[in-house]
């Protein structure tokens, strides 16, 4: 056997030993680092009261009776105001009252039937929590509040309490307030 027959043989059988070996294994890959999960956004809390009740079609009517009487702009301000915001049920209730204030040019009385639903400062349900208060309104009035058997605002019942806004708070409630 020649030389070259000689290395040939010892290639084959470096060949066939490392062949039989198991392959070593790959090195492990590092753990991905783990990711904090993030917490979901909280809800944009609306800028102002106008915002809010633009944003909830329960109250569209009192929208279109904010923009009648001229007060988006004195609503949108720095408040912080505390808002009893009727829903489009309750101000259907007395749709020929809403009519005749809508289409009455003189809109002082519509003012005043909105300003009545408005109390400077912010008024939280938990700041009335078994309590009855008389809280005066931006209208001049008072409005009698009663939280000792459920939410009521001069006899309306508060549906939805705590909207917080930019600018103060909106409770919902079920009936159109009058002076």
């Amino acid at each position: 056997m020649s030389q070259f027959s000689f290395v040939i043989a010892g290639l084959a059988a470096v060949a066939l030993v490392a062949c039989s070996q198991p392959a070593p294994a790959p090195a492990p890959e590092p753990a991905p680092a783990p990711v904090e999960a993030e917490a979901p956004p909280a809800p944009a809390i609306p800028a102002t009261v106008v915002d809010a009740a633009i944003g909830d079609a329960r109250l569209s009517t009192l929208v279109a009776a904010v923009q009648a009487a001229g007060l988006v702009e004195t609503l949108s301000g720095p408040g912080p105001f505390t808002v009893f915001a009727p829903t489009n049920e309750a101000f259907a209730a007395i749709q020929a009252d809403v009519d005749a204030l809508l289409a009455n040019t003189d809109k002082a009385p519509l003012t005043g039937v909105l300003t009545f639903h408005v109390v400077p400062g912010k008024i939280l349900s938990t700041d009335l929590a078994g309590v009855t208060a008389t809280p005066a309104t931006v209208q001049g009035g008072a409005l009698s509040v009663d939280t000792t058997d459920g939410v009521f605002v001069g006899g309306a019942r508060v549906l939805q309490a705590d909207i917080e806004v930019g600018n103060g708070v909106v409770h919902i409630i079920d009936k159109v307030l009058l002076p």
